[in-house]
């Protein structure tokens, strides 16, 4: 569905991508992972054909973004994290912006925004930027397209908001729609995303569905010295140490995603080690 070939792409005075590569499918919420300014606001927009590659190339549902054609547009929705939203009434933005896309479904609009409580009948200009959130993501969902981009959608929501936006999402995947979505706050994405991939300084650290992530590392809180030894990644706790440690026990566990991405990025070679371990035992034999 989103196939990304030997990217290249920078500023005029910086270089975010330097041949990045990366495939993406359909069935999958995908979780963008990394800190503020490490690309992935930029991956997105690529993606979406905001942004054009200097190299390499970049196919989505079989088209290229870059050409910007009408079929590609309606078949795409990006929620960014800076937008702007003109001063009318709701209904109007919906009548002028939902003939773009010819699976829009209002009922399905007038749901999401009942879940976030937030009036249709509103005007956007009395809204807060939080309201105005629920309102644009209200609007990618209900627009059914094949790819929905979404990044930091949880910045400017409270804590009842992240839950009625993690209920959401869970609502509206299927085989047919590929959905990925970025972050910092990697905690508002546990229970909701099943492949996680993680980007720093333009490069992809880590990409890994969680069913592997679960069978191959074992999260857990621990006193014991030997296991914290042991452990990937280790950090204070109010009682003992939260670990990373492999999973040696074979039993499938839960990820904790905040302890994954610190292990990555302060010890990516090792976590890595182990998921390419198979791939060698399988070559030997």
């Amino acid at each position: 569905m989103i196939s990304i070939q030997h990217l290249h792409f920078g500023y005029r005075r910086k270089k975010v991508f330097n041949d990045l590569s990366l495939s993406l499918s359909p069935g999958h919420i995908y979780g963008l992972l990394g800190k503020n300014g490490t690309g992935k606001s930029t991956l997105l927009r690529n993606i979406a054909g905001l942004l054009f590659a200097h190299e390499g190339r970049i196919e989505v549902l079989g088209q290229e973004p870059r050409k910007r054609k009408a079929s590609f547009l309606q078949k795409i929705f990006l929620v960014p994290e800076e937008f702007y939203l003109p001063d009318m009434p709701v209904r109007q933005y919906i009548a002028v912006n939902a003939p773009f896309y010819p699976l829009f479904n209002h009922q399905q609009f007038a749901n999401y925004m009942k879940e976030f409580e937030v009036p249709v009948e509103n005007s956007l200009q009395n809204m807060s930027y939080g309201q105005k959130k629920k309102v644009l993501i209200s609007f990618g969902l209900a627009a059914n397209t094949a790819v929905l981009l979404m990044d930091e959608p949880t910045n400017g929501l409270d804590i009842m908001s992240k839950g009625q936006f993690r209920k959401v999402i869970a609502g509206v995947t299927d085989e047919k729609k590929c959905i990925i979505i970025s972050t910092h706050q990697v905690r508002d994405l546990e229970n909701l995303i099943d492949r996680i991939t993680i980007i720093d300084e333009g490069r992809i650290l880590f990409d890994q569905e969680l069913d592997k992530i679960n069978a191959t590392l074992q999260f857990k809180h621990s006193s014991d010295p030997e296991e914290v030894a042991e452990a990937l990644y280790r950090e204070e706790a109010l009682k003992g140490s939260a670990i990373v440690l492999p999973n040696k026990e074979g039993g499938e566990g839960k990820a904790d995603l905040e302890l994954l991405y610190k292990s990555v990025v302060t010890n990516g070679k090792a976590v890595q080690a182990l998921f390419d371990q198979p791939k060698k035992n399988q070559h030997l034999s």
